[in-house]
């Protein structure tokens, strides 16, 4: 049996994890160098007294890890919790627990922690900025400290529920991350009609009468061109060689072709 940690190293563990976990970041371990690290205090607090079982502890807690770094602190607290239970017994289980749960805590994570508060917050952000309102500025930070706050009661929670977490956290937050994915999709379908703006200067003179493309457009589709841009971008984002970069250069091209419709017609 080994010995329980106290809060003071538990907090270390977590301020730990807070910034520097993925300094190490690297191909064969991923996050597995900047974990071994982080619970590095811990484990010299729970096996000071066995060096060669804190180096056994050490070197699997070092082995390959990657996750979302906010999730991480949830299976950093069950995993500490598990070992102060049972001690260097546990690791097999607690790299069972590591393996098991590194995949889907990294879907809820990303899609909590990167994709949804992206498009939220900074989106909200981002229209106060439009209209000159100086609060936005603000909002990216306040939402960033609450992220930290979060991650903080994470540590603990996790290693308050130490074995429970695997197989009650799942399902308490799977309704979450589903009411959470609804309202990313609602705002990023809202940013395509708000935000992406793009007209056809493109008229025809047919006798006295001027006739505009845009405005048939706008009769059977209010923000059809917007919406073509975005699904034509998500559609090049899915091919093998091209990334974010080349996109931008691709949408500069169509823009230039676009915004020449009418020189090329001859209208």
């Amino acid at each position: 049996m080994s010995r329980q940690l106290s809060k003071k190293t538990l907090q270390k563990v977590c301020w730990r994890n807070m910034f520097p976990f993925q300094w190490s970041w690297n191909y064969e371990t991923m996050q597995g160098s900047g974990y071994g690290w982080v619970v590095w205090p811990a484990m010299k607090e729970l096996y000071g007294d066995d060096p060669e079982k804190m180096k056994e502890m050490l070197r699997a807690e070092s082995g390959y890890f990657n996750t979302t770094p906010a999730m991480s602190h949830l299976i950093m607290g069950a995993d500490l919790a598990l070992q102060e239970e049972l001690g260097a017994e546990s690791k097999d289980m607690v790299m069972a627990m590591k393996s098991g749960l590194m995949g889907p805590f990294a879907g809820v994570g990303d899609t909590i922690f990167l994709a949804i508060y992206r498009a939220v917050f900074f989106s909200i952000a981002s229209y106060f900025a439009l209209d000159g309102v100086p609060f936005g500025l603000l909002i990216p930070i306040i939402t960033g400290l609450f992220i930290i706050f979060t991650r903080y009661k994470f540590t603990f929670l996790g290693y308050s529920q130490g074995k429970k977490l695997a197989s009650e956290f799942a399902d308490r937050i799977a309704p979450i991350t589903e009411c959470a994915s609804i309202l990313g999709l609602t705002v990023v379908g809202g940013l395509v009609a708000s935000v992406v703006t793009y007209s056809l200067d493109l008229e025809f003179v047919v006798g006295e009468a001027t006739l505009s493309v845009q405005s048939y457009l706008d009769t059977m589709m209010p923000k059809l061109i917007p919406l073509v841009i975005v699904l034509f971008s998500y559609w090049l984002l899915g091919k093998k060689k091209m990334n974010s970069t080349r996109l931008i250069f691709v949408l500069l091209a169509l823009g230039m072709v676009l915004g020449n419709l009418g020189r090329i017609f001859g209208v």
